[in-house]
């Protein structure tokens, strides 16, 4: 797809300090360690600001204001709009606009990483080229009625150099000896954590709407990665969020990594968030069911296109298969349309029953479980 890229509104002081802050993360930052190595004091405030900065961005930037998936108290709103900025991602107005679009215009222009530009794109290049935002930005009046969201807004340029720049320079000479102390807060906690707290976010955009699995919906190219979620605080479980945004939730299986729910969760339980949204187990069992039959249709429409010598013991095979999918999508559909209360119990038998029936389709386009 042929970019087009309004130079004029390029926000060019954006580009420079984005390409300086990487700069310096590749190359400053190691020379700095290959010479004088990490001390406790230094790791510890690379740990502590990876942490605050990332998790500012996914619970407060993205479920807080983005979605609205929970309520927060005014403690919690500031200290994520504080190191939010640090993160050197735009203000929080700014960077929830942006998303919003990129939520309503999925792989379409008004994408702003729309992943059909190229991975590149999607990854860094609409940030090295982001446009200056025309006003109004009209898919964030909810916002513009908070103060704490318009002082930070205002002031988040600022607040990322003082708070996420200076301050680790700072506590480096006190703590960590002197001005060598004082690049290595600077370099470490600083540009460094900038930099990856920045690649772990535009990898969700980029990455994420490229290879995984997705489990709940193929309307658009969103995707779940394991992987992601371990170094975006549960962000990488991208299909379930773009089937369900307003989610508090991005890993909703117990299993799934995902600190962000269970950090919304422990704040919730100390009464500092509350109003916690969260999509019902029914529905998303239905989502699972229907992208299931959607997938079956698919290998049993290849399976009628091939010339395989089991290619009818692989169809009769799969149409059963099918039946049994159509049957279960509806009992739960109208359990659901029933207002049912369905037990956990049951709820669980028929997911396991679905994933059973994925695994034998995985096999059947394998060609290991076709019927003798």
């Amino acid at each position: 797809m042929k970019l087009s890229i309004p130079f004029e509104r390029v926000d060019w002081i954006n580009t420079v300090f984005l390409l300086i802050i990487s700069l310096l993360a590749v190359i400053a930052a190691p020379i700095y360690l290959w010479n004088h190595g990490m001390n406790g004091f230094l790791a510890g405030m690379f740990a502590f600001y990876c942490i605050a900065t990332g998790m500012s961005i996914t619970l407060g930037y993205h479920r807080l204001f983005s979605h609205l998936s929970f309520k927060a108290k005014w403690p919690v709103r500031l200290f994520t709009l504080v190191f939010g900025a640090c993160a050197f991602e735009n203000s929080a107005l700014n960077w929830v606009s942006d998303h919003r679009r990129h939520h309503k215009h999925t792989d379409h222009d008004d994408d702003p990483y729309d992943i059909s530009k190229g991975f590149f794109w999607a990854h860094i290049g609409w940030i090295l080229f982001k446009v200056r935002p025309e006003p109004p930005l009209d898919n964030v009046q909810d916002l513009r009625k908070d103060p704490l969201v318009m002082w930070q807004h205002r002031w988040d340029k600022m607040i990322a150099l003082v708070v996420g720049l200076i301050l680790p320079a700072v506590l480096g000479y006190f703590f960590a000896g002197g001005w060598n102390g004082a690049l290595g807060g600077f370099l470490i906690a600083g540009v460094l954590r900038v930099f990856c707290v920045q690649q772990c976010t535009f990898f969700i955009n980029s990455l994420c709407h490229t290879i995984g699995r997705q489990p709940y919906s193929t309307r658009c190219s969103a995707r779940d990665s394991f992987v992601m979620s371990l170094f975006t605080f549960g962000e990488g479980y991208h299909n379930y969020h773009h089937e369900f945004q307003h989610d508090y939730r991005n890993g909703v299986k117990p299993w799934n990594f995902d600190p962000t729910k269970w950090a919304i969760w422990v704040l919730s339980k100390i009464g500092m968030a509350s109003d916690l949204r969260r999509v019902p187990d029914t529905k998303v069992l239905l989502a699972e069911m229907a992208e299931a039959r959607r997938r079956a249709d698919v290998e049993l429409a290849r399976l009628h296109a091939s010339d395989h010598p089991w290619r009818d013991k692989a169809v009769e095979s799969m149409n059963s298969l099918i039946e049994r999918l159509s049957a279960n999508y509806h009992d739960l559909e109208k359990a659901m349309a029933d207002r049912v209360d369905l037990s956990r119990k049951a709820l669980r038998n028929w997911s396991r029953e679905t994933k059973e029936m994925l695994d034998h389709l995985s096999a059947i386009r394998r060609g290991r479980s076709v019927p003798a």
